[in-house]
């Protein structure tokens, strides 16, 4: 099985690969982030800080990019920090699509939750992503719990053990 390396405090490496995913999946007619939510201003965060982006090195090569927090006091609040580590924004290159990146990341997430005594893995999506929602269940997540909004909109909120 290959295997990939994450490497931290990428960030503007890991913005670029999402904006180019991005671009991607909006010339699919998929609904994705608008490049004006893809900057450091809007991404950066309490929770989120430079050295949280990440990319996913393998063969030498980036094959995805995302935001890796290990607190989310939007979705999480109650959640202490460093009881689990948070996905966000993660995009897989277009080379390295259909490759099983999300199993080979939630891997490479894992030990990095084993050094630092996380138990669970979280993210959350649109609820109405069916597409994503398959991949993460794939992968090994549950949905636990669904937000709802007053929009109509929902998220689930999805987890994994370490």
């Amino acid at each position: 099985m290959r295997n990939i390396e994450i490497e931290f405090n990428r960030m503007d490496t890991a913005i670029s690969v999402m904006r180019e995913v991005a671009a991607w999946g909006r010339e699919q007619g998929y609904r994705v982030w608008p490049d004006a939510w893809l900057t450091p201003e809007e991404l950066i965060t309490p929770d989120a800080r430079p050295e949280n982006f990440c990319i996913g090195i393998m063969d030498g090569e980036i094959a995805c990019a995302f935001i890796l927090q290990w607190a989310d006091s939007a979705y999480w609040p109650q959640a202490p920090e460093y009881e689990a580590a948070y996905l966000h924004k993660f995009c897989v290159c277009r080379k390295f699509a259909g490759m099983g990146m999300t199993k080979l990341v939630t891997e490479a997430i894992r030990a990095e939750c084993m050094k630092r005594g996380a138990r669970y893995i979280r993210l959350d999506t649109g609820l109405d992503e069916k597409r994503v929602r398959k991949i993460y269940l794939n992968a090994g997540y549950k949905i636990v719990d669904i937000i709802d909004y007053p929009n109509g909109g929902s998220m689930a909120l999805y987890e994994m053990e370490v």
